[in-house]
């Protein structure tokens, strides 16, 4: 039938290609409503092809003629036939060809129908002579038609399966399949399974096929009954697959069963019954282990046990777990027994698997699995209780009083509740264990709680506003058991403390700032410390037109310099109140100094305004030295010089100086001295009188009274702040000229003249400088003396007048100070 269906299908391919294409289109025009008629007429087909049948895998011999061709171009032209396509010019190339006169078609090799099943083809015919195509091309499809040399084949060929013991019968969870390459839905594809054999019998497997799908079958295996392991723990089977073409062809496939071990066998306990103990009040300790047998294979869901305490645990005092090493029960009690209550409890405790247990009789599935073979999975356990000694217990674990800071000491705080099950209250003894403090003292037999000493907020060891102690309680057992209690103190505050800075020390940059940050703080809490109150510490009008405080109430406030201040350190006295009103007094110091871009003093701060009080004695005293040395050098009037002689005949070092002095002098006998006055400094200078005729009076002593002042200008009388008292002699022209030649001396700023001389010594030199005593009495040349060089500071300009005029100069001054000392009635 097949071949028939495909003789026809051919038939018809021909007669469509066999119309003629041949025809001739007539036209007429015909003129009225100007339309046209195009007559199509019909010819006969020019092709013409005999059937073409190709078997698959012929045998040849080769060449094979299959068809023959025709054209009806062969009437009137000598033609030249041409095949192309698969089996010609394309894969499989070599398989098909043709007889180029006589239009026959040969096959030169067999042809595999399951790599091309069907050939597509091409016939064209030519001129001979030109080569001119003389008809269309002529497509052709030729079927290969099917043979039965593919066997079934099984995937895979070997299988290997495992299944466990405890698998209920019916289908194994695996599949067989096997495919065949064949022409599908034909009985060459179409193929059936059977079990060739099996090892062992039993239990009897068997193959039913599913579904087809494309070319391939699938089975599965089904099997009646059990397995057991212990007797048989693989299967071998062979399973054909065979084709329903002619011939058939088939192939087999291996199955390894393999069977793992399930719980068949139940656990059961050695022994009937165990015995265990357990101290009173004791938690979390192991007391008992339980051993069990199975004879499934061990470490496998099978084998290990699982084990559940049936009765006696109704409290949840004990717990019982498996331990995986060694597959035993561990019983613990994880809460605490009381002998007084319970002496002796008794467990009833099972055991089973982790995999259920399965049963299997005479090759059928027991289900359930009766009671009389669980008759050894339960044991009884018997926990007995030992008494140990209570310990003491306080009734309230923690214990919170309310107090207020700086009560005084003996008041009572608390009084615990202690019992002991074990003990006679009387027998029990406490003591402190915490009490960082020591604030507290205990009654050691009735544990009062008493304050000892008085409690302070404010205190490091109290946290949170409250102080925490901890008591002990100590029984008279064998040995002594302890309980502790708390006591937490919660501290109410009191306004103990006063308010201060949080520094006193703050950098004023002048160049950029006028004001610095004030902050205060008190270790009291609210409402006994902040917001606190400042104000300046002083009524001083002349502070309060340098500073001012803004705001005056807060944590914190600003200082403001209302000037412009010399750079230098201002203390600056401070009034701190706080939220109560307790007031405190603090002094802040404020350096003002130029830092430039940054936060930081970057200059030496003047010394105007930062000396310290030891710095501003030592100035004073070198001013009064200078000055002495340049009245001993410009007013001492030397004696004639015979008399001279005679004067420095007591002087160990003689040294003869010629002054060139007309009338009589005095000469200096005595170092100057310097006497502290009300107003200010004396410096008394005494002489030796001469001759009766000097003409610069009778004055033996001289006085000049000097300030305690820095500052001074260019005059002689405001080189030290203030104004310098003189007492003139009835000559004016002689308190003229010594006048004019000190005046010319001293023209010059002493503030100056201080800084430039400071500016050289050190830094620490600066702040404490330190001199030694020199002796300036002596003329002439002594190696020890410092040379006075160091300390002059004299005009350039006068100078060489002021030595030669040294003598009448010092005896003016010599007179001076003694009028001015016999005046103000000063003993020497």
């Amino acid at each position: 039938m097949e071949r028939i269906f495909l003789l026809l299908l051919l038939l018809l391919l021909l007669a469509q290609w066999a119309e003629t294409s041949h025809g001739k289109l007539k036209s007429q025009e015909e003129k009225n409503e100007g339309t046209s008629e195009r007559v199509l007429i019909r010819s006969k087909r020019r092709w013409v092809l005999t059937t073409i049948e190709l078997e698959e895998e012929s045998p040849g011999p080769f060449p094979v003629k299959i068809t023959e061709l025709f054209n009806d171009k062969q009437d009137d032209y000598s033609v030249r036939f041409s095949i192309s396509g698969q089996g010609v010019t394309k894969d499989p190339k070599g398989a098909l060809g043709i007889n180029e006169q006589t239009g026959e078609v040969y096959m030169y090799k067999p042809i595999d129908r399951e790599t091309f099943p069907v050939f597509y083809v091409e016939f064209d015919v030519f001129d001979a002579k030109t080569g001119k195509t003389l008809d269309k091309t002529l497509s052709f499809n030729v079927a290969i038609l099917d043979k039965n040399d593919n066997p079934p084949v099984f995937k895979p060929q070997i299988l290997y399966i495992q299944v466990p013991e405890n698998i209920k019968e019916g289908v194994l969870p695996f599949s067989l399949q096997a495919s065949d390459k064949d022409q599908e839905d034909s009985d060459n594809s179409r193929i059936s399974m059977k079990i060739v054999s099996q090892d062992p019998a039993l239990p009897k497997f068997s193959l039913r096929s599913i579904s087809s799908v494309n070319d391939s079958t699938i089975s599965k295996i089904y099997f009646t009954g059990c397995f057991d392991y212990d007797k048989v723990r693989t299967y071998r089977m062979l399973v054909e697959a065979r084709d329903h073409g002619q011939p058939s062809l088939s192939s087999t496939a291996t199955v390894h069963i393999g069977i793992t071990d399930s719980n068949t066998r139940a656990p059961v306990f050695i022994a009937p019954k165990y015995d265990a103990q357990v101290m009173e009040m004791e938690t979390n300790k192991e007391i008992l282990r339980i051993p069990v047998q199975d004879q499934d294979t061990p470490k496998t869901p099978a084998s290990r046990a699982v084990f559940t305490i049936l009765k006696g645990n109704e409290e949840g005092n004990y717990k019982i777990e498996t331990d995986p090493v060694t597959n035993e029960g561990v019983l613990t009690v994880i809460k605490a027994k009381d002998y007084e209550r319970t002496t002796l409890t008794e467990l009833e405790i099972g055991v089973a698997n982790e995999e259920p247990l399965f049963l299997c009789v005479d090759g059928k599935p027991v289900s359930p699995i009766p009671e009389t073979l669980k008759k050894n999975s339960t044991v009884k356990v018997a926990v007995k209780v030992i008494d140990v000694n209570d310990p003491p217990v306080f009734q309230n674990k923690i214990k919170v009083v309310y107090r207020v800071e700086e009560e005084e000491p003996g008041d009572v705080l608390y009084t615990p509740v202690v019992t002991d099950e074990d003990s006679d209250p009387a027998n029990i003894r406490y003591k402190l264990i915490e009490d960082p403090a020591k604030w507290m003292s205990i009654d050691p037999k009735t544990c009062k709680i008493t304050l000892a000493k008085k409690m302070d907020r404010e205190s490091p060891y109290v946290r949170n506003d409250t102080y925490t102690v901890v008591m002990l309680a100590i029984d008279d057992g064998e040995p002594p058991a302890t309980g502790t209690g708390t006591l937490v103190v919660q501290l109410g505050d009191k306004n103990d403390n006063k308010p201060h800075l949080t520094s006193n020390n703050s950098v004023m940059c002048g160049s950029k700032s006028d004001r610095v940050i004030v902050t205060a703080e008190d270790a009291d809490a609210f409402p006994f410390s902040g917001p606190f109150t400042f104000t300046l510490g002083t009524e001083d009008q002349g502070l309060k037109s340098l500073w001012r405080l803004e705001p005056s109430t807060g944590q914190e406030t600003s200082l403001i310099s209302l000037t412009s201040l010399p750079y230098g350190t201002y203390s600056i006295p401070l009034k701190i109140a706080d939220h109560q009103g307790m007031l405190t007094h603090n002094i802040l110091q404020v350096v003002v100094c130029d830092c430039g871009t940054g936060d930081v003093c970057q200059d030496l701060l003047p010394r105007t305004s930062s000396l310290h009080g030891a710095a501003i004695g030592i100035l004073l005293g070198a001013l009064l030295l200078m000055a002495l040395i340049l009245c001993f050098c410009f007013f001492c009037e030397c004696q004639e010089e015979n008399k001279f002689k005679r004067y420095l005949q007591f002087d160990g070092n003689q040294t003869l100086i010629a002054y060139n002095d007309e009338g009589g002098g005095s000469v200096c006998k005595a170092d100057p001295q310097l006497i502290q006055s009300p107003t200010g400094i004396i410096c008394t200078l005494k002489t030796e009188q001469q001759s009766p005729t000097n003409h610069f009076g009778n004055l033996n002593t001289g006085t000049i009274q000097v300030s305690n002042g820095f500052r001074g200008t260019t005059d002689l009388r405001n080189i030290y702040g203030m104004s310098t008292s003189w007492t003139k002699n009835s000559r004016n022209s002689t308190y003229d000229t010594v006048w004019s030649g000190l005046s010319k001396s001293f023209s010059f700023n002493m503030e100056d003249f201080l800084e430039m001389k400071l500016s050289k010594l050190s830094k620490e030199l600066q702040d404490f400088p330190e001199y030694q005593p020199q002796d300036y009495s002596s003329e002439g040349t002594i190696i020890n003396a410092v040379s006075l060089d160091k300390l002059s500071f004299g005009s350039t300009r006068d100078e060489p007048d002021l030595v030669r005029n040294l003598g009448p100069k010092f005896t003016t001054l010599d007179e001076i100070c003694q009028k001015a000392i016999k005046e103000k009635n000063i003993k020497l």
